[in-house]
């Protein structure tokens, strides 16, 4: 599964605030993901949080010349 950091990722769970969306904040063997609703950091294995991911969503990033 193509995670790459920056993305917004749509899980199947909530975390205990009531929020499903996580910002990756680094990736590897574990993931390093932010709660989009409280701001809380949490790592997690990569098993799970792919096992766990409903949608990904992704900026497209804009590249423009100067």
């Amino acid at each position: 599964m193509d995670v790459q950091v920056g993305d917004k990722l749509i899980m199947k769970k909530n975390h205990p605030c009531g929020c499903n969306e996580f910002w990756v904040r680094r990736v590897g063997m574990d993931f390093k993901i932010e709660c989009a609703g409280c701001g809380h950091l949490v790592m997690v294995p990569r098993a799970k949080v792919e096992k766990n991911i409903k949608k990904i969503l992704r900026e497209e990033s804009q590249d423009h010349e100067y």
